[in-house]
């Protein structure tokens, strides 16, 4: 089968609009993610040890079971409940928690990267613990986190595909789709590939340039 450059013209603005989507639904689980992430290592963290307990126990549940059955859970068990949600909106809360769970750990090790006089100081100090974590703990844990959390964009971007179980129009879709339409695959999944491509090597390297800078401001190199 030769390639046929006639068709992959007609087909890239399908396949850019779908490029669009793909972003759009990694950015959405992303975000949900950094900042749940945040609130689940500091859960695990309180004097309560029930709630500590629990939240642990959710965590690992959610990192030891497949993305797959979440996406699936929330789009088709979820109105079960009364809780009804579009395929992008489950999507994206599904990839938001389940990278939430990873995310938290990439925190942790973040947090307990404080040496322990930091925390022996704010004590001192008389600062509350919301003072201490704010203004002390968590500008110090987030330089050693940012190459985790930026390991962890990627993942999402190239675990989006997932979505087109419940119907999302990401890219793999959308491939899927214009092949069945047309009976030619070999263009549209490679092209496909090559954006994945394009997208995540830069996106790789911004992070690994971020977080040299974000060292360097805080004087770690």
């Amino acid at each position: 089968m030769e390639w046929r450059w006639d068709f992959t013209w007609d087909i890239l603005p399908r396949l850019i609009e779908a490029t669009g989507n793909t972003l759009l639904a990694a950015g959405g689980g992303y975000a949900i993610a950094v900042v749940l992430g945040l609130v689940l290592a500091l859960a695990q963290r309180t004097p309560y040890r029930v709630l500590t307990w629990v939240v642990r126990e959710i965590v690992e549940f959610i990192r030891s079971t497949p993305l797959l059955l979440q996406i699936f859970f929330v789009f088709y068990v979820g109105p079960q409940f009364g809780i009804r949600l579009s395929p992008w909106a489950s999507g994206m809360i599904a990839i938001g928690l389940h990278y939430a769970c990873y995310l938290s750990e990439v925190y942790r090790g973040g947090i307990e990267s404080v040496a322990k006089g930091q925390w022996e100081a704010a004590t001192a100090l008389n600062m509350t613990t919301m003072q201490t974590y704010r203004r002390i703990v968590i500008p110090q844990a987030i330089p050693p986190a940012v190459s985790g959390l930026g390991n962890y964009l990627v993942g999402i971007f190239k675990d989006t595909p997932m979505l087109s179980v419940i119907g999302v129009t990401e890219l793999i879709h959308t491939a899927n789709t214009i092949g069945s339409e047309n009976f030619r695959f070999l263009e549209p999944y490679t092209m496909v590939g090559l954006i994945f491509l394009a997208i995540s090597l830069p996106t790789a390297g911004l992070i690994r340039a971020f977080e040299r800078y974000v060292r360097r401001k805080m004087g770690l190199q």
